[in-house]
């Protein structure tokens, strides 16, 4: 491939003069990362023995530049990483922190090795919180924030944009009313202003240890609100029920792909003997969990799809009488009050135009009866391993 990205690129006359080039900044990661910014593109990916790539849409794709060497990965990263951080990665083969390139943007860095060698992952982050609506998220969403105390989930798998959700939320909530509101993070991304709320931000690695011990700190500091970027382990599990059970409002997220399993992670991370007690706890706590997926979308770039679960009596009982398994039917049921199934939303979106039938088949939570519907609704037919017999008899002319 070209290295054409290796030589420096000037606008045409007239051209508005783009910032100086930090010293700190490799000229090669400053256009990679202006490449991706320009194109729309999520994340950029730096690895040993591979072009660089962009994902863009869902999608990788391969950047003008030949394959790099552990030289060149170095050249890059090494001047953009904390001291702190390139040695934790020169120790451990790890290391996650956000950066601010002084022409760009801000981004969120992941550095790990591989078989041939070190690579990087740098997320773009907007330097400005987004509104909700801007997200494309449904208007029932605006209810997660109304609510006093109690624990709020936002669920989904990796790079659902599950992080720019709970920066959203906790941005309405701290603009809605004068508030404490404190931010765990790892790395911090969005930057909260503080207005009429006073914001609180503390990345873990930087200034507490692990999500558990900032937690326990921030218990003594007077907070409304907590905001936790993840829910990784039963200590922070923990800490958050805590919280909402002493009438805190608690954000956080937990990478699941439905409402359903985000709950059952919660029981699963605790002991057997203690699952009882934290039914209970999580029946009296959580007041909402939203899940989300991106879609590609017809025509490029992404789409929101969104599962909407409301706290209610009738879930506290499934929850302490161990039926989680009939999660899915409640959201059925309360969808007069503004709740939403994750299949549901995805064939909303090809009622919409915005998204492929057999893209939206592969997110679907129960594929056997989305292909069913699919068949049913839009007239669709998509084949798959667990078909009903009478569908497989059929294929052979039984």
């Amino acid at each position: 491939m070209s290295e054409r990205l290796a030589t420096p690129t000037t606008g045409g006359p007239g051209a508005p003069a783009r910032p100086a080039t930090s010293p700190a900044t490799s000229r090669l990661l400053e256009q990679l990362l202006q490449m991706m910014a320009d194109r729309g593109a999520s994340d950029l990916h730096l690895s040993v023995g591979h072009v660089p790539r962009m994902r863009l849409s869902g999608r990788m794709e391969p950047m003008p530049y030949r394959a790099l060497t552990e030289a060149d990965f170095e050249a890059a990263v090494r001047d953009v990483t904390p001291p702190a951080q390139w040695k934790r990665f020169q120790d451990t083969g790890d290391a996650l922190y956000a950066w601010d390139s002084p022409t760009v943007a801000r981004f969120r860095v992941s550095l790990f090795r591989h078989e041939r060698g070190s690579a990087a992952v740098f997320r773009i982050i907007s330097k400005k919180v987004p509104a909700l609506e801007q997200l494309g998220l449904p208007d029932v969403v605006h209810r997660l924030t109304r609510f006093r105390d109690g624990l709020v989930l936002v669920t989904g798998p990796r790079g659902s944009g599950k992080t720019t959700t709970l920066a959203a939320l906790t941005q309405e909530v701290r603009e809605a009313r004068a508030l404490h509101v404190i931010s765990l993070e790892q790395p911090t991304e969005f930057i909260h202003r503080s207005q009429t709320s006073v914001v609180t931000q503390r990345e873990v690695g930087v200034h507490a240890p692990t999500f558990s011990d900032a937690l326990a700190a921030a218990m003594r500091e007077d907070p409304d609100v907590l905001v936790i970027g993840e829910l990784t382990d039963t200590e922070t599990m923990r800490g958050a029920l805590a919280a909402a059970e002493m009438g805190l409002l608690v954000f956080a997220s937990l990478d699941t792909v439905s409402a359903k399993k985000a709950i059952e992670r919660i029981f699963n991370l605790f002991p057997p003997e203690e699952q009882d007690g934290v039914r209970g706890m999580v029946a009296d706590v959580l007041r909402g969990v939203l899940s989300q997926q991106l879609v590609p979308a017809i025509g490029g770039g992404r789409v929101a799809a969104v599962e909407v679960l409301f706290g209610s009596s009738a879930l506290a009982q499934l929850l302490r009488d161990r039926k989680t398994q009939q999660i899915p039917n409640l959201i059925q049921m309360g969808k007069a009050h503004g709740m939403i199934e994750m299949d549901d939303a995805l064939l909303q979106l090809l009622r919409d135009d915005k998204a492929e039938a057999e893209v939206l088949y592969q997110r679907a939570v129960d594929k056997k009866e989305m292909r069913k519907r699919l068949r049913r609704e839009f007239n669709v037919v998509i084949a798959g391993p667990d078909d009903d017999d009478d569908e497989a008899l059929a294929k052979l002319g039984g």
